[in-house]
């Protein structure tokens, strides 16, 4: 019995610095990530924090507080109901930025759906060039795929203009635009078509 003790303890220790590490690889990407897509001078940065700092009472509870944090000012505070819509979308897609590139490396897919939703000109760039260090460094992974879905014709531009700027990387040849017609029975039938990228003005 006192082995079965020493082992729940020891496992009990062994997560919890598996869950710190993790959180602290976490942090690591997201900071990264939000130093080169965000723009304003507001937030310098934000951070998960998991509620481990008490770490006899999470031991005890197994369970955790997860927050969202910006440092504001040299403070930090809970981003929920202190933050523009903007930069809610921004810190959303980057937290799941940093825990695709933490937790899915072997399998590497990463689907965004209207990422640009309620970005400035310049966070929307900023989130272009984040995008595309991405893309580039996962290159010469065989089961990477990024899939980004959006209305935003100027978005994809601007991830053209980005994209051609990175070294040690193909370009894309073709994206893929979907429409709406009218087939010739009046019903209405979603096409998709590749279109060069050189089309792309």
């Amino acid at each position: 019995v006192s082995d079965l003790d020493k082992y729940h303890k020891a496992l009990d220790r062994a997560l919890l610095r598996y869950h710190g590490l993790k959180i602290g690889e976490i942090n690591k990407i997201i900071r990264e990530l939000w130093t080169l897509t965000y723009k304003g001078q507001d937030i310098s940065n934000i951070e998960i924090v998991s509620g481990m700092e008490c770490s006899s009472r999470v031991a005890a509870s197994k369970s955790y507080n997860y927050r969202v944090v910006m440092s504001k000012a040299g403070t930090h505070l809970d981003m929920r109901g202190r933050c523009s819509a903007g930069q809610r979308v921004l810190a959303s897609i980057v937290i799941r930025l940093a825990l695709a590139e933490t937790f899915c490396v072997n399998f590497g897919c990463i689907a965004l759906d209207e990422p640009t939703v309620n970005l400035d000109f310049h966070n929307k760039k900023g989130l272009a060039v984040a995008l595309s260090q991405i893309i580039a460094s996962r290159a010469n992974q065989s089961n990477f795929q990024l899939l980004v879905i959006t209305h935003d014709e100027e978005f994809v531009s601007m991830m053209k203009t980005e994209l051609a700027g990175q070294t040690g990387f193909s370009m894309p040849e073709k994206y893929f635009q979907v429409r709406r017609e009218e087939g010739l029975d009046n019903r209405f039938y979603s096409r998709i078509e590749a279109i060069d990228w050189d089309e792309l003005l």
